[in-house]
This record gives structure tokens, sequence and C-alpha cells, in this order.
């Protein structure tokens, strides 16, 4: 069985009850989440042997942490112990034309504050086959953006595939810092997982006509946001998420694939959304099954997206699906009609 590996952040999820605002709220849901923990959760859904790599604090609240990666089966014993603090993030849910908002409480969090000597990539690598990460890592500071880099250089020393979500984050970082400390690591990814805004904001590559908030896709253009990104950087493989958004509630998911010239475009879907959180991650995730069982590429954007599609009627972070959910929708059934 291949065997995936992801690094990053798992923080404490606060969100109040259904769709009240903050200033409404008067108690909150607690759960766990986080870009490359939700990889991994979902990868261990889909049966392959997934292991989640951080730092987090020895007492409750790090274990629970803990303990709630391992209740999907995910890997946790490379998992490093220490600092004080378990990032915690409040999310307010969109709905109609109100958009959704994201309040960050993560600083000084065990992860940001990790040191190189925290990690041993060498053990910690052997026996697996893929490593992910996403750009929301390194923008948790230097220190991190270095422990990212030394991962990618031991990674690719072993001879593991490399995957990463771009994932820009304002509220972490600039423009400019983004660019430069993802340039850097570009270099040694192999499948890069981007968006309109995120290829833009991190390197300068836009779609030319094209408004997603106005619902218009131009295909040719996206192929050549592609073409620029797999030139500038030498990927094996770039996949572009195209979301045209109706509303906080409504939007219309496709995606693409490009590898050797070569564009591959899913269907589309008219998604109604539950909770959008971890939707590229569950789209990530799809990929990474796919390639790593050897799908054909039509085949392998079509499985991502409807996982990604099943994600957004899921609440919390993490995609609880099964491939064989996700195989009935990628081949057309997608009525919702109750199994029995």
């Amino acid at each position: 069985m291949k065997k995936v590996i992801t690094f990053g952040e798992i923080m404490l999820r606060l969100v109040p009850e259904g769709y009240n605002r903050f200033t409404q709220a008067d108690r909150f849901l607690a759960t766990y989440g986080g870009g490359e923990a939700n990889v991994a959760v979902s990868l261990a859904n889909f049966g392959i042997d997934a292991a989640f790599v951080t730092k987090l604090p020895t007492h409750a609240i790090g274990q629970s942490a803990v303990n709630d990666l391992r209740r999907y089966g995910v890997e946790t014993r490379h998992i490093t112990r220490g600092g004080d603090r378990v990032g915690i993030y409040f999310l307010e849910k969109g709905a109609s034309q109100r958009a959704s908002n994201v309040i960050y409480d993560r600083a000084h969090s065990a992860i940001a504050e990790a040191s190189a000597d925290d990690f041993d990539w060498e053990t910690i690598f052997e026996g697996y086959d893929w490593f992910h990460f996403t750009g929301i890592t390194p923008a948790l500071g230097e220190n991190v953006a270095a422990i990212t880099l030394a991962a990618l250089k031991e990674a690719k020393k072993q001879g593991l595939k490399v995957s990463c979500d771009l994932n820009y984050r304002k509220k972490l970082w600039t423009q400019a810092q983004a660019q430069e400390t993802m340039s850097a690591l570009m270099e040694y990814v192999d499948v890069l997982v981007a968006n309109e805004e995120d290829s833009e904001k991190v390197f300068g590559i836009k779609a030319a006509e094209t408004d997603v908030d106005l619902g218009e896709i131009n295909h040719e253009n996206y192929i050549d946001v592609a073409k620029q990104l797999q030139a500038r950087f030498n990927f094996e493989k770039v996949t572009i998420t195209l979301r045209e958004s109706i509303s906080a509630s409504d939007n219309i998911w496709s995606t693409m694939l490009y590898v050797d010239g070569h564009a591959y475009f899913s269907k589309k879907y008219n998604v109604h959304i539950v909770d959008r959180v971890g939707g590229g991650d569950s789209f990530g995730s799809g990929l990474i099954y796919a390639l790593l069982n050897d799908y054909s590429n039509q085949d392998a954007i079509e499985f991502a997206t409807a996982a990604s599609c099943l994600k957004h009627s899921i609440e919390g972070d993490y995609n609880r699906v099964s491939v064989d959910e996700v195989l009935a929708l990628a081949k057309g059934d997608g009525s919702g009609r109750v199994q029995r």
C-alpha cells in the first residue's frame, strides 16, 4: 500500500451554532482541522496509509488534537510534543450574500515556535511515497518556512513525490513574502494545486478575461495560467480549481488538470454549501489518491472534483466520504436520493 505523509498545523476550530454571527453566539462547536491534517484524514478515509506531522503541546488540548486524528486512522507517531498553545480559528459561516469570516488566534502556537531540531526528516520519511504541504505552513513564520524547506530537500533525496496546495492567506503574510518564500520551495514540488486568486497573488499569474464573481470562466486563459506555472517551475502536473461564486451558499465547482501540454477539465457541479472549509483540501486528497492508484488523467480530475463536491455537504474541516461515494458521484449519480 502506498503511504502519504503531510506536514502543517492542526487547530481547534470554534464555530457558532448554525449560521449565527459571532456577536449572536452564546456557545461554540469545537472540532479540529487544518489544511494538511484535512488531507491526511481524507486519505485515511480512502484507505491510504496516511500520517500527519506537526508539533503539539503535551497538555490535554494537544492530546485531544492527536486523539482526533487517531480516530480516523491517521498515523501520529511523528508528531513532536512541546510548546504551550494549540492554534485556534473562529469561523462564522456565511449564508446567501453574507460572506464567511475567519478570525485566527494562532500566534505562538507550538508549531509556529518549532525549530529545525524538532523534526528528524530522514527518519520521518522512511517508507513513505508522497509528501504534501500547503502554502499556509511556511506562512506561519520564517522558522517554519525553513523547516518546510528542510523537509522538501529530504523528501526529494528519498524519492518521494511532492504536492503543494498554494493556499495564499492574506491574514498570515504579504504577497511579497509569499512570492519570495514559495518561489524558493517550488523547485521541489511535482504537483501543484492552485486557484485563480492564489496564482495571481503569489506569482503574479492571472487568467485574463475571467471574473469568477460574475460566473465567467474562459478555459483557454486557465490553460495559459497552467502553462506559465509549469514553464516557470517545471511542475509535472498543475491543477487549478475553478470556483464560480453565485453566493456564499451556492457555487459552481469544477477543476482542471494540466499535464504534458494537455488540459483535462472536470464536469461542473452546482453546489449548495453546508460548509466550504476544507473543500480545497478534499480536492487535493482526492487527486493524490487517484494518482497513487494510476487513474487516467481525466479520471483523476473527475475523482478529485467529485470528492471536493461532496465535502461541501459536510460540517467540519474533514471530508468524511468513502471511495465508493466519490466514484458514484463522478460517474453521474448526483441525485441525492436515499440509499437503501
